[in-house]
C-alpha cells in the first residue's frame, strides 16, 4: 500500500446502472450477477478492501431499487467498516458526482473512480495509479494500447478506411484525480448541463487537466454482455481454491481426589477428578480452541474467562457449541473433529463410541467426521505419574473458496 502523510485517497465505485446489455429481463443488474458463486460487485469491493489503500473510505453509488441486493453483496466482503453507499442519478456522470460529494466529508486528498463491473484489477495496478498521483499528476488514466486493427465505417456499414492505431489506448478504471479538481470539474459540467461525457478522464480533459497514462491490466475488463459474465464465472470457478482451514487446540488439567472425570462430555467413574473452573473437560476445551482457531476468534479463555463465576462447574459442551456457532456465523462448515486424549487412567476405549456421538451431536455433524483416540504417556512426565490428563484436538473447517 502506498503511504504518505498528505496522501489520503478515497474510492468511488459506480454501481447504479441497470446493465440491460448483460442479459434477459429479470436477470437483474450485471453488478449483482454471480461469478464464482458471489456477486460481481463483491469481488470488486473485496479488491479495494484487501488493498487497504482507500484511507478516506469507499463510497458505492447504487440504484435506489438495489439496496437489498447491495446489502447481500456486502455480506460477501470481509471488512466493510469503511464502505458507505449513496443513491445514483439518471446518468453515470450524475452518479459519480453524487459519490464524490458524499466522499467529500472524509476530506480525501485524491479519489479513485471505478466501475463496479471491473472486478479483475489488482493491487499492482492500483499502486501504479497512486504513484502517479503522488508524483503530482492531477488526473491518472490506466489504459492498454489498442492491439486490434481499427476500421471506420460509413452509414451503410461499409468500411470507409483503416484507422492508424499508433498512439491509441483503451481506457480503464479506476481513473484517479486530485479530489478538489475533479469535484470542481464535475460540478462545472453539471452546472453547464454537459452530461455527454462517457468517463471521468473526459471531464478532466474538458476542464483543462493534464491526464497522465499508466499501464492498465489486460484482465481488467468491463463485464458488459451476458457472455462476459459467463466467461468471468468460468474463469473464477476454474481458478478457485478451496478455503479449508485447520485449527489445533491443547489443554491439560490436574487430577485431584474425586469420583470421576468428564471427557468429551462423558462422565467416567474413577477415583480422581479433573480440577478446573468448569467441568474441566480437557477434550472439549482443546476442541473448542481448535474450532476458534479456524476463524481467528481467539481462544476459550477469551469467551469464557475462568474469573467469571457463571462458568463455575459449567458443562463444557456449552463452550464447544458456542465455538461451532462462531464458525458458522463466519461462513464455516465443520468438516472434521479429531481428539487425542493422553492419560494413563481411566481407560478410554470403552467410552469412545459415546464420546464420538457426543461430539457429533454437539457440533451438528456426521459421526464419521468425529474421531476420538487415546494413548498413555508410557509412565513419563506428569501424565505418566497420573497427575493430570491432556488432550490435543484438530478441527478442519471449509470457508468456501478463495481466488
Amino acid at each position: 500500500m502506498t503511504t504518505g502523510k498528505s496522501f489520503s485517497p478515497g474510492v468511488v465505485v459506480v454501481a447504479a446502472g441497470r446493465g440491460e446489455r448483460a442479459g434477459a429481463p429479470g436477470e437483474g443488474p450485471k453488478q449483482y450477477r454471480l461469478i464464482g458463486g458471489i456477486p460481481v460487485i463483491s469481488h470488486t469491493l473485496s479488491g479495494f478492501v484487501d488493498w487497504g489503500g482507500a484511507t478516506a473510505g469507499i463510497v458505492v453509488v447504487i440504484h435506489r431499487d438495489d439496496e437489498a441486493l447491495f446489502r447481500d453483496a456486502l455480506s460477501h466482503v470481509r471488512g466493510t467498516e469503511n464502505i458507505r453507499f449513496v443513491h445514483g442519478g439518471a446518468t453515470r456522470q450524475q452518479s459519480v458526482l453524487n459519490g464524490i460529494e458524499t466522499l467529500a466529508a472524509a476530506k480525501p486528498s485524491h479519489v479513485l473512480i471505478h466501475d463496479a463491473v471491473r472486478p479483475f484489477f489488482d493491487t499492482a495496478m492500483l499502486e501504479r495509479v497512486c504513484v502517479a498521483l503522488r508524483s503530482g499528476a492531477d488526473a491518472v488514466l490506466p489504459a492498454t494500447a489498442v492491439a486490434d486493427t481499427l476500421k471506420s465505417a460509413d452509414s451503410n456499414k461499409m468500411v470507409a478506411g483503416t484507422v492508424p492505431r499508433a498512439g491509441l489506448f483503451a481506457a480503464q478504471t479506476p481513473q484517479a484525480f486530485g479530489f478538489e479538481v475533479i469535484l470542481a470539474a464535475h460540478r462545472k459540467a453539471a452546472s453547464e448541463n454537459r452530461l455527454d461525457f462517457t468517463d471521468d478522464s473526459g471531464i478532466a480533459e474538458w476542464a483543462g487537466l493534464d491526464v497522465r497514462l499508466v499501464a492498465g491490466l489486460a484482465d481488467n475488463v468491463k463485464l458488459t454482455f451476458r457472455r462476459d459474465i459467463a466467461m468471468a464465472d468460468e474463469k473464477l470457478t476454474r481458478n478457485m481454491i478451496a478455503d479449508i482451514r485447520t485449527g489445533n487446540g491443547y489443554d491439560v488439567h490436574k487430577l485431584v481426589p474425586g469420583d470421576g472425570v468428564t471427557l468429551c462430555g462423558i462422565h467416567i467413574p474413577y477415583e480422581m477428578s479433573l480440577s478446573g473452573h468448569s467441568d474441566a473437560d480437557v477434550a472439549f476445551h482443546a476442541l473448542t480452541d481448535a474450532l476458534l482457531a479456524t476463524c481467528g476468534a481467539g481462544d476459550i479463555g477469551d469467551h469464557f474467562p475462568p474469573s467469571d463465576p457463571q462458568w463455575k462447574g459449567a458443562a463444557s459442551n456449552t463452550f464447544l457449541a458456542h465455538a461451532a456457532k462462531i464458525v458458522r456465523d463466519n461462513g464455516g462448515v465443520i468438516l472434521n473433529a479429531d481428539v487425542s486424549l493422553i492419560a494413563e487412567e481411566p481407560k478410554i476405549g470403552p467410552h469412545r463410541a459415546r464420546m464420538r456421538e457426543k461430539i457429533a451431536n454437539c457440533l451438528g455433524i456426521d459421526l464419521v467426521r468425529c474421531s476420538v483416540k487415546a494413548t498413555t504417556n508410557e509412565t513419563i512426565g506428569f501424565v505418566g505419574r497420573k497427575e493430570g490428563i491432556a488432550a490435543i484436538a484438530t478441527a478442519s473447517v471449509s470457508y468456501g473458496n478463495i481466488r
